[in-house]
């Protein structure tokens, strides 16, 4: 993993979820396991985000929302989904008004199984999320540097 230019600031959602996966990324920011060390800021608001954790299933009440958000977030953005529910439903796949994963709405980057996902799990996602974040990056400068014009061309 390269050394990114910018802190990444990160983003939850919770969509519906039991609230231990919630529990882990809160201690997982916590002084015992510090993600901070990477440069990773929590932040309330997705329009600063360039990574989303999410955790819980999606159902019909949340699939907006949660597409709101991640539409918010400016490219280039990194989805994780942290836990089983997230991943595929859970033990609420078979409920009525639950879809599935996020993956039903939203595209998935990372994944971090567990329920409850473990700290030590959420942070290695963050990691790979944060080499993820900076390949897409590299992509969105060269695909910008390769079809700009030079200074003096005419267009």
């Amino acid at each position: 993993m390269t050394y990114l230019q910018k802190s990444p600031w990160i983003v939850h959602y919770n969509a519906s979820s039991c609230n231990g996966c919630d529990i882990e990324i809160l201690a997982a920011l916590t002084p015992v396991f510090d993600v901070e060390r990477f440069g990773i800021i929590n932040t309330g608001n997705p329009k600063h985000a360039d990574i989303l954790l999410c955790t819980g299933s999606v159902n019909e009440q949340n699939k907006v929302p949660l597409k709101n958000v991640y539409d918010q977030i400016p490219e280039p953005k990194v989805v994780v989904a942290i836990g089983i529910c997230a991943a595929s439903g859970g033990i609420f796949r078979e409920c009525y008004n639950v879809f599935g994963g996020i993956d039903k709405i939203i595209p998935v980057d990372v994944w971090v199984p567990g329920c409850a996902a473990r700290p030590e799990s959420i942070i290695d996602g963050v990691v790979k999320a944060l080499g993820i974040l900076e390949q897409k990056r590299a992509k969105m400068l060269e695909k910008s540097s390769s079809g700009s014009t030079k200074a003096g061309e005419a267009v």
